[in-house]
């Protein structure tokens, strides 16, 4: 697809199952069926025999030529014995990771024409896959900061919120992002996450929240805002030539 990824062009492409088990078979082997088992790419197509329960718009399912074991290509993925069409796991991906305040299963149920039931287990299943860390830690610009999740309660709001869940998300300029639920809004807590995910010649981006106190020293850079001098966006000023360069060729 040449477009820009939006619902629209995610509903006009890949609106059927072929269409999007493509999209994610190329997504998981941009170079090549590989088995999930052993990674030899020495594999082939199994086909449905007459009279099979496997129909012919079942998931491709793929054997490995040299360990002997099948697979499709939700194998080891949250889509894994989902009865959920893989288009339907597409839109709500992109439903969940555009929505900068989050979706709740109910909005997901009702724009996808899913039952509530099915929507809850994908948003359940999306959302753990974004807490775990995958690939290379982030590096460049990385700004990080902590917020609440839950229904609506009474009594304090923000930091201490009752019956509201932390959620710390850290996220790479122009790149990735990781979310992760946090017990308590802690410097251990926090600062761990930040140290295990993030290379240590990035440059970190925070407010002033006391739990971020040190990075300095571990990091590249460690550069805040104070929200209670109406301070939120004023990081450009403060950039030095050295970490534009560093954050544009990521080297």
């Amino acid at each position: 697809m040449d477009t820009d990824i939006n619902l629209s062009n995610l509903a006009q492409h890949y609106s059927d199952e072929d269409a999007a088990q493509a999209f994610f078979e190329k997504i998981r082997w941009p170079n090549g069926i590989a088995c999930v088992h052993c990674g030899s790419m020495k594999v082939y197509e199994l086909q449905p025999k007459e009279g099979s329960k496997r129909s012919r718009k079942s998931l491709k399912l793929w054997k490995c030529g040299d360990c002997q074991g099948q697979f499709t290509v939700t194998v080891g993925t949250v889509f894994e014995d989902s009865h959920i069409p893989l288009h339907k796991w597409l839109l709500a991906l992109h439903l969940l990771c555009s929505s900068k305040k989050g979706m709740s299963a109910h909005q997901l149920h009702r724009m996808l024409g899913i039952t509530y039931k099915s929507a809850w287990f994908m948003a359940h299943r999306i959302r753990y896959a974004m807490s775990q860390p995958t690939g290379n830690m982030l590096r460049g610009i990385v700004e990080a900061d902590e917020t609440y999740i839950g229904g609506r309660a009474h009594g304090k709001r923000g930091r201490g919120a009752e019956n509201k869940v932390p959620v710390f998300t850290l996220i790479e300029r122009n790149g990735r992002a990781r979310s992760t639920t946090v017990a308590n809004v802690t410097g251990q807590n926090l600062k761990g996450i930040i140290r295990r995910s993030v290379d240590p010649r990035a440059v970190i981006m925070t407010d002033s929240f006391a739990a971020y106190r040190g990075l300095k020293k571990e990091f590249a850079d460690h550069l805040t805002v104070d929200h209670g001098a109406g301070e939120y966006a004023d990081f450009i000023s403060k950039f030095s030539v050295e970490h534009c360069n560093y954050s544009i060729n990521g080297v």
